[in-house]
């Protein structure tokens, strides 16, 4: 029996999705399924940062490049996710996927870049719900 059989793996980007699908692969042996999720943040009252049909789109394109990576390997599957906290999006999702853990990769960023962006790692990794996986930082 594999320790994480069900994950559940955020994907913020377009520029996200190689970089992810890399530090994922050595360790999808193990896993027989994934939940890859984007989450599109809600203003929750101020303007949305860009026209909420084009995030769609943008966000099945990002889902679709990492089906078509690992598709082959693992069972994939992939939602779309709306909410005002992204953290909460997450565990939200992970519960009711009732996945084993939250495999992420850290974006890094400077310390006054993740100051003000609310350092969404150190969010996921403090109060958990579920166990959180942090993926290696692959360099090619």
């Amino acid at each position: 029996m594999a320790l994480f059989e069900h994950l559940l793996v955020p994907v913020a980007s377009e520029s996200d999705v190689e970089p992810t699908c890399a530090a994922l692969e050595p360790h999808l042996e193990s896993t027989s399924q994934l939940t890859v999720i984007h989450v599109i943040e809600k203003g929750g009252g101020s303007i949305d940062k860009a026209p909420l049909g084009k995030r769609k789109e943008d966000g099945e394109a990002i889902l679709s490049a990492v089906e078509s990576t690992l598709g082959e390997s693992v069972s994939v599957e992939t939602t779309i996710v709306y909410g005002t906290d992204l953290v909460e999006a997450i565990f939200d999702t992970a519960l009711e996927a009732a996945v084993d853990a939250v495999a992420f990769r850290a974006r890094g960023g400077s310390r006054i870049t993740r100051l003000l962006s609310g350092d969404t790692t150190s969010k996921l990794v403090t109060d958990p719900v579920v166990p959180v996986v942090s993926l290696p930082i692959t360099r090619t």
